[in-house]
């Protein structure tokens, strides 16, 4: 279930964020990602404390990309890390083009 739901959030062509609203790096990562111009539908925050399954969609993090912290930044349908990673692209100038290369900024 946890893995249909999380599978269910991606797509070849979007950024998908799993967050947790009170989460320091969450809102980093948000605010990051909010300074580019998305195409709409192409940016997704997904925040896991609305859901009962929460825990077990970290376990399924845990599972597939090796940590179970958020944020969980899914670029297309591959998971880059969480904010220092995607800070880490961001400040090394390799973001954009791979936000452009999915087709998701305006």
């Amino acid at each position: 279930m946890s893995q249909q739901f999380v599978k269910s959030k991606l797509g070849a062509n979007k950024v998908a964020v799993f967050i947790k609203p009170t989460c320091p790096y969450c809102q980093e990562a948000v605010e990051l990602l909010k300074k580019y111009a998305f195409k709409p539908g192409h940016l997704e925050f997904i925040d896991l404390t609305a859901r009962n399954d929460m825990s077990s969609i970290q376990d399924y993090f845990l599972q597939s990309t090796g940590a179970r912290t958020v944020p969980r930044v899914y670029i297309g349908e591959v998971c880059i890390g969480g904010f220092s990673d995607l800070d880490a692209l961001d400040k090394n100038g390799e973001l954009v083009p791979k936000l452009e290369q999915l087709g998701a900024l305006q």
